[in-house]
């Protein structure tokens, strides 16, 4: 926001809100917010967005979520019309691309895991369109689901009683507030796991596969910008994310007895040794 020329608590004020992960605090939250009759809301993810587009038809929303069409949040990417324009990215096509690199960088992969939040209006799609690619590739998928962190411990136990060989997630707000606890649980079932954001790779997780988050917000901020400065949601296009980074954690890899084929680590935008 600074090189644009807005500086918090001179120019502008951010007024923050964190759901902790329990998706059920979303309607609370957006109404707040609207109450508070903020300029703009900023709304990161499908069930955030659904909140804030409950609570309001008239406060712009900028917005990064999965499928932006298909989950309703605007007519087209190139007209939203309504109040809510931003970043939107096809997320069944992500969730396949992510298991084609899960099973190139093991190739003897044969079952995996996908954790999910039957809650996010988005991820049912998500989870039919991984099941197609999976199908393609050979792997059979054992599809669990995940409606809040006291549902891990069943959810891990299932894996080990499956004999899965690998951990995939479909991305939702709950499980991404609790990462770093599906990390530790994958490490102590010694399961790989592809990963939406590379900090989980960073901090020992196998790999990731997803947006360059350095540029996704740079472009969201400049929603913001635009519209503060006077611009309608309704008349800026919604864009998809260009720039996508794969990293891996080699150190984990060795760990796990895996070898990563070089035809995947050449491709990789981060090799963590």
């Amino acid at each position: 926001m600074g090189e644009l020329g807005w500086v918090e608590g001179q120019n502008i004020t951010i007024e923050y809100r964190w759901a902790e992960g329990n998706l059920e605090r979303l309607p609370d939250l957006a109404a707040e917010l609207v109450r508070l009759k903020v300029d703009i809301i900023v709304a990161l993810a499908a069930p955030v967005v659904q909140a804030a587009k409950n609570a309001t038809r008239t406060i712009p929303i900028v917005m990064f979520a999965g499928d932006a069409v298909g989950a309703g949040f605007v007519a087209s990417l190139a007209r939203p019309g309504g109040n809510i324009t931003g970043l939107s990215i096809f997320a069944p096509e992500l969730s396949g691309k992510r298991l084609e690199l899960l099973k190139e960088a093991i190739p003897r992969l044969s079952r995996v895991a996908v954790l999910w939040n039957p809650a996010n209006p988005v991820s049912p799609h998500v989870v039919k369109a991984t099941e197609v690619v999976a199908r393609s590739l050979g792997v059979e998928l054992q599809i669990l689901e995940a409606r809040g962190p006291e549902d891990f411990a069943t959810a891990f136990s299932t894996m080990a009683r499956g004999r899965a060989e690998a951990l995939f997630l479909i991305e939702d707000p709950m499980l991404i507030a609790h990462l770093a606890r599906i990390l530790e649980l994958a490490a102590k079932n010694r399961l790989p796991a592809m990963y939406p954001f590379s900090t989980l790779v960073e901090a020992g997780g196998l790999m990731s596969y997803g947006p360059h988050i350095g540029d996704t917000v740079r472009r969201a901020v400049t929603y913001v910008d635009k519209i503060l400065r006077g611009a309608k949601p309704a008349d800026l296009p919604v864009e998809q994310p260009t720039r996508f980074e794969l990293v891996i954690n080699q150190k984990t890899a060795k760990a796990l007895g895996l070898t990563i084929p070089p035809s995947v680590l050449i491709r990789a935008d981060k090799i963590i040794e």
